[in-house]
């Protein structure tokens, strides 16, 4: 059940401190990833996703000599993480902003690139566990889901104005809800009566949606309506999109990227988007492969790393992670570089940002390896 409102005479209840509300999943592996990266004195991490600063944390603790810049879009998470990080002085600076615009957040730093980037994706601890934020089914609170709860609409705009027909493609697209047509229906046979406001009504009207042998397995029926809400929200998979290749372009040649997932759709995006850097792309039948066609990436991990049972054990959240790491071998070929036209490469400074509303394009997987110059 929720906390009960506050009462208008009596002070806030004291906010929890980061380090006490959360625990970084595979934090040690993440290290042992970029530190070869981090080794020169001066070197910079961008923490692309702060949130509470569990990651960040184990960087600057783990090595001395780094400095980390962490962006995140939520103003409560930079409070909360920015006090949790005091004691390291200068060597944090935390930003407010989305995580596609790391080349933007670099530039203005005035750094020539960076040597780490680490991503932990998807919604955090702390927006689960606040339940007045609405991203958590089981607690009731205001439709709301936003990760910068100071812009953008809220999941109550999109349930009370998005048509049918695209509540079931952000259903069945982000949720991969098969039962996407019987929930839109019912969600927009609901607001006719009265505006959809609390996050109970929807888990209600998702319930009503599903049919009863279909409710028995697979957890909470709610769940991937949530899950799909919240992407659309907040434009997740079409940010991410563009987030890869930009944080790759701001990465000095050594320079290591680690991403972390928790479901298929952002890891696909990831998947591809490594593929993509670390084969080759010139076109097939060519007897000598230019350097300019080379791979710029080097996949550090064999497919995606999960948790193991000591790390479950630990932390229970980690149980759907996806670890995905790359380095930088070289400066992205003139032809893939972001902006010039390439499906998964469409950040970077000065690209235009594409319609948030829309899903994004599936990169192209380029032709397999064959012998370079």
């Amino acid at each position: 059940m929720p906390d009960a409102p506050e009462q208008p005479d009596q002070p806030a209840r004291p906010e929890r401190d980061a380090a006490s509300r959360h625990l970084p999943v595979l934090l040690q592996r993440c290290i042992d990833l970029l530190a070869p990266a981090l080794a020169e004195p001066g070197s910079v991490l961008v923490d692309a996703t702060l949130g509470m600063g569990g990651h960040t944390e184990g960087v600057l603790a783990a090595l001395p000599h780094v400095r980390v810049v962490g962006i995140d879009r939520d103003p409560q998470a930079l409070r909360l993480a920015s006090a949790r990080l005091a004691p390291f002085g200068d060597r944090f600076t935390p930003v407010h902003a989305v995580y596609d615009e790391i080349p933007e957040v670099v530039e203005r730093l005035g750094l020539p690139g960076v040597q780490g980037v680490l991503m932990d994706l998807g919604v955090s601890s702390l927006q689960l566990d606040e339940a007045e934020r609405g991203f958590a089914y089981a607690q009731d609170a205001p439709l709301d889901m936003r990760m910068d709860p100071t812009r953008g609409r809220t999941a109550a705009e999109v349930l009370n104005t998005y048509d049918e027909a695209d509540l079931v493609r952000v259903l069945r697209e982000y949720g991969e809800e098969r039962f996407a047509g019987r929930i839109a229906r019912r969600i927009v046979q609901a607001r006719e009566k009265a505006p959809l406001e609390r996050t109970s009504e929807l888990v209600d009207l998702v319930r009503a949606g599903i049919p009863a042998a279909a409710r028995q397995t697979g957890g909470n029926p709610a769940k991937r309506t949530f899950q799909a809400l919240r992407i659309e929200v907040n434009d997740e998979l079409a940010v991410l999109a563009r987030a890869i290749p930009a944080a790759v372009e701001s990465l000095v040649v050594g320079g290591r990227i680690v991403v972390e997932a928790y479901q298929s759709l952002e890891d696909r995006l990831v998947k591809r988007a490594f593929a993509a850097g670390a084969e080759i792309s010139a076109p097939p039948g060519l007897p000598v492969v230019p350097d300019t066609h080379a791979p710029y990436l080097r996949l550090l991990t064999r497919g995606a790393e999960e948790a193991d049972a000591a790390e479950l054990a630990r932390n229970p959240r980690s149980q759907s992670v996806r670890l995905r790491a790359a380095e930088r071998l070289r400066p992205t070929p003139e032809h893939l570089r972001p902006g010039r036209g390439d499906a998964g490469s469409t950040g970077g400074p000065g690209a235009r940002r594409p319609d948030r509303t829309r899903s994004p394009r599936t990169p192209r997987t380029p032709n397999g390896p064959r012998r370079t110059a």
